[in-house]
C-alpha cells in the first residue's frame, strides 16, 4: 500500500472515532432509530448536492446492486450497532467491532476480491488485544440482555464485512462518488420506517441535532466518500482496516473533550492496533525506507 493511502486511512480514521463522542451527544436524547436515520439521511443529501455540483449522473441501472449495498454497508450495521448500544458496554462494543475486518476478509477470499494470509489474521487478533487493552475491558455480568447486544453488535459487524468485497467490486463499474451517494439514500429509505415509528419519543435538542449534522455531514458524507475513493485504489481489507484505529481515536477524543485519563495500556494499546493495521494493509515504511537506501 502506499503511504499516502494509509495516512488517509488514519485520518478517516480520525473522523470516525469522533462518532463516539458524538453519539453520546445524540443516541440517548434522539433514540437509536431517529439518530442513525438522521445522520444517513444528511449523508444523503450532502452527497447528492455534491452529484448535482459536479453534474455527475445518478447510476439509475444499477439500483438493485446499490439497493444491495445500502442495506448491508449502511441500513442494517447502523441499526444493529445502534440497537446494541443499549444493552452492550462501549467498550465490548468497540472489541466486537473489529470482526467486521475478519468478516470483510473471509468474505474477500470467498468472492475472490482479496487473498486471505496468515499475516491479515495474525493482523486482525493483534487488533482485537490492542483494542481491548485500549477501552479496559471489565467484568461483565452474563445477562440476556448483555447477549442479544453482543449478538446485535456481531450481527452489524457481519453484514458490514459482507458488504466490502461488494463495495470494492462496484468500484469497477462506477464512480466511488455515485456508489456513496447511491447507498446513501437506499440505506436512508430502508431505515426511515423505523425512526418514524419512534419519532414521538425522540427529543430534538440543539447539541443532538448538532452532533447528528457533524455525523450526517462529515463522517457518513463526505468521510465515506473518500473512505470509496481508497476503495478504489486498494484491497477492500485494506481499505476496512482503518476500523482498528477508530477506538483509538475514540479514546484520544475523549481524553480531550471529556477529560478522560491515559494509561500504560492505552499507550500499549494504541501501539498494537497500529502494527495490527500494517500488517493487514501490507504497509511497511521500514522496507521502504530499506529500499531507499539500497538504490545507489
Amino acid at each position: 500500500m502506499k503511504s499516502k493511502y494509509f495516512f488517509q486511512l488514519i485520518l478517516l480514521s480520525a473522523l470516525w472515532g469522533a462518532g463516539f463522542l458524538l453519539t453520546r451527544i445524540a443516541t440517548p436524547v434522539l433514540g437509536p432509530s431517529v439518530a442513525a436515520a438522521c445522520r444517513i439521511g444528511l449523508g444523503a443529501a450532502t452527497l447528492a448536492l455534491i452529484m448535482w455540483h459536479l453534474k455527475l449522473p445518478w447510476p439509475s441501472r444499477q439500483w438493485r446492486e446499490l439497493l444491495l449495498l445500502g442495506a448491508l454497508a449502511i441500513a442494517l450495521p447502523h441499526f444493529l450497532y445502534a440497537w446494541s448500544s443499549l444493552y452492550l458496554p462501549a467498550g465490548y462494543s468497540a472489541v466486537v467491532g473489529v470482526t467486521s475486518v475478519l468478516f470483510g476478509a473471509v468474505a474477500a477470499a470467498w468472492m475472490k476480491e482479496d487473498t486471505l494470509t496468515w499475516i491479515k489474521i495474525v493482523g486482525c487478533i493483534a487488533a482485537f488485544a490492542g483494542v481491548a487493552l485500549v477501552v479496559k475491558l471489565g467484568p461483565i455480568q452474563p445477562s440476556p440482555q448483555v447477549l442479544g447486544g453482543t449478538v446485535l453488535a456481531v450481527g452489524g459487524c457481519l453484514f458490514s464485512g459482507l458488504s466490502m468485497p461488494l463495495l470494492k467490486r462496484a468500484t469497477k463499474g462506477m464512480e466511488p462518488l455515485a456508489i456513496t451517494a447511491g447507498i446513501h439514500v437506499f440505506g436512508f429509505l430502508l431505515l426511515l420506517p423505523g425512526a418514524l415509528w419512534a419519532l414521538p419519543q425522540a427529543r430534538f435538542t440543539l447539541p443532538a441535532m448538532s452532533a447528528v449534522a457533524a455525523m450526517g455531514v462529515v463522517t457518513s458524507g463526505l468521510a465515506y466518500w473518500q473512505y470509496m475513493r481508497i476503495m478504489n485504489r486498494v484491497s477492500a481489507v485494506a481499505a476496512h482496516s482503518s476500523t482498528f484505529m477508530v477506538t483509538i481515536f475514540g479514546v484520544i477524543w475523549g481524553h480531550l473533550f471529556l477529560d478522560e485519563v491515559f494509561t500504560a495500556a492505552s499507550y500499549t494499546g494504541g501501539a498494537l492496533v497500529l502494527i495490527a493495521t500494517m500488517m493487514v494493509t501490507g504497509f511497511n515504511p521500514f522496507r521502504r525506507a530499506a529500499l531507499a537506501l539500497a538504490k545507489p
